[in-house]
């Protein structure tokens, strides 16, 4: 069982950065492959990044793409999505993700999901 617990959410300017960090418990979390996906309102659950276990290997989402990065710290337990130059179609709940890879991108194949936390981009 992992629980996964977000945090860093909130209200940026368009142009800003902001880090977003997830806690997953458990003993096993370093087994799993880690993922962020969003949320927007009247919008189905997209994913934006994902890393394997190791940390190795990182894919991200087009819409991303050299603005977003994602990290882990096996020894931490942590890990995190760093976002830069945001912009207001990035407002969306994000959503911190445990399953494995490669289907980890796709939202059907997650084991587990954190609650999520909410990212407000203003213009």
């Amino acid at each position: 069982q992992v629980k996964l617990v977000e945090s860093g959410g909130g209200l940026v300017q368009a142009g800003g950065s902001l880090r977003l960090s997830c806690a997953p418990s458990g003993r096993s979390f370093a087994t799993y492959s880690m993922g962020w996906f969003r949320q927007a309102p009247g919008k189905e659950r997209e994913f934006v990044a994902a890393i394997t276990e190791s940390g190795g290997i990182t894919r991200y989402a087009d819409f991303v793409k050299g603005r977003f990065g994602v990290s882990r710290d096996n020894g931490k337990n942590m890990v995190y999505l760093r976002m830069g130059s945001l912009k207001p179609e990035d407002t969306a709940v994000y959503y911190c993700a445990a399953g494995r890879w490669p289907v980890i991108m796709n939202p059907n194949e997650i084991d587990y999901w954190g609650q999520g936390t909410q990212l407000t981009v203003s213009s």
